[in-house]
């Protein structure tokens, strides 16, 4: 049950450890995302392995799971390979601020249950990720589509209404 957060105002959470769970689980990615060998680090928009070695987006033997990724600290980031079933949408310049293009939002729409959306690198575009059979990728009016055989550079900027836009 809530609890009373100063005058005249309701605590949204009964606790601040229950605070920060509620934010953890709104960040928390979807498991399709976490399972496997996909991931890699990234050096700019160029994959390597967790040791700094040169990744390949067709040699799973250079991929790593993502809790490994993540206690790596090569590179500057870290990245995706999608195909065996995840897909990406990259939209770019499609955001001004926190305000979605009409046309990103007619694409946004027609897709059917993204696992995860988020801004990409620039902070103006968005990375819909998919669960879909892989098939060839597709580029036109600023929209690209990839299924198979892509590294793409993970954020983790969650975009949407329950993570913030």
């Amino acid at each position: 049950m809530p609890t009373r957060a100063g005058p005249g105002r309701t605590a949204l959470y009964c606790s601040p450890a229950c605070r920060v769970r509620a934010h953890r689980a709104r960040r928390a990615l979807p498991a399709e995302l976490v399972t496997g060998a996909r991931w890699v680090r990234a050096d700019g928009k160029r994959p390597i392995t967790i040791t700094g070695a040169p990744a390949s987006s067709t040699n799973p033997a250079t991929w790593s799971t993502y809790h490994e990724v993540l206690a790596s600290s090569a590179g500057d980031g870290y990245g995706v390979m999608l195909g065996s079933g995840l897909a990406c949408w990259d939209l770019d310049h499609c955001l001004d601020g926190d305000e979605l293009a009409p046309w990103a939002r007619e694409v946004l729409e027609s897709i059917d249950s993204p696992l995860w959306i988020e801004r990409s690198m620039s902070g103006t575009g968005l990375h819909i990720f998919v669960a879909a059979a892989e098939e060839p990728g597709r580029r036109s009016a600023g929209v690209e589509y990839y299924a198979r055989r892509r590294f793409i550079r993970f954020t983790g900027d969650k975009y949407g209404p329950r993570g913030g836009s």
